[in-house]
C-alpha cells in the first residue's frame, strides 16, 4: 500500500489542516475588542484554544513525519485511511453536520445571543451522538450555556451578547 493512503499520512494532512486554522484564528483573535479596566480580556480564552490547538497540530504534524519515515507495513498507521464519503462513513456526515451547527452559531451569535444560540446547539448535538432521553437533553442544553454566561459575566465580567434574553442580565444585574 502507498504511505499516501494510510492512516498516518491522512494525520499528517489532518495536522496541516488544523494547524491552519489555529493560526487563522489567532490572527483574528488580536482584533477584539479589548475593555477597560478589566484583567480577562474577551481575546483570552480564544487565544489559548487556539494556541493549544496549534501546539497538538505540531505534535502531530512531528508524529506523522517520524512515521511515515519508519513505518513498517505491521504498523497500526500503516492501515488505510477510513473513507471521507459520508455515503460510506456516517461519522464523516456527523462531523459535517457538526461544521455546520458550529456555522449556525457564530452566525446567530450576536443576533440570537449566547444562551439561547448555544442551547440550540448542544441540543442539536445531543440528539445527533445519539442522546435520547428529551428531560436530559433539555436539562443540559439550557442549563449548561446559562452557567457558562454566569462564569463569564459576572466571574470574568465579559460581556457576552444575550439577544432576545437581555431581560437575564438586567435580572442579574439587580441581585
Amino acid at each position: 500500500m502507498k504511505k499516501t493512503q494510510t492512516q498516518a499520512f491522512a494525520n499528517l494532512i489532518g495536522s496541516l489542516l488544523f494547524g491552519g486554522i489555529a493560526i487563522w484564528a489567532l490572527i483574528k483573535t488580536f482584533s477584539f475588542q479589548t475593555v477597560n479596566n478589566t484583567y480577562v480580556q474577551p481575546a483570552l480564552f480564544s487565544q489559548i484554544m487556539a494556541v493549544g490547538l496549534l501546539i497538538f497540530s505540531v505534535i502531530l504534524f512531528i508524529q506523522s513525519i517520524v512515521k511515515l519515515m519508519n513505518m513498517k507495513d505491521t504498523d497500526p498507521l500503516a492501515a488505510p485511511a477510513a473513507s471521507i464519503n459520508f455515503v460510506k462513513n456516517k461519522g464523516v456526515l456527523a462531523g459535517l453536520a457538526v461544521i455546520a451547527l458550529c456555522i449556525f452559531f457564530v452566525a446567530a451569535f450576536k443576533g440570537m445571543g449566547y444562551v439561547l444560540v448555544s442551547a440550540i446547539v448542544a441540543a442539536a448535538i445531543m440528539l445527533l451522538i445519539g442522546k435520547r432521553n428529551w428531560v436530559q437533553i433539555v436539562l443540559v442544553s439550557i442549563l449548561v450555556p446559562l452557567l457558562m454566561w454566569l462564569i463569564f459575566y459576572k466571574v470574568l465580567t465579559v460581556n457576552i451578547p444575550m439577544g432576545p434574553l437581555q431581560f437575564l442580565r438586567d435580572l442579574v444585574d439587580m441581585i
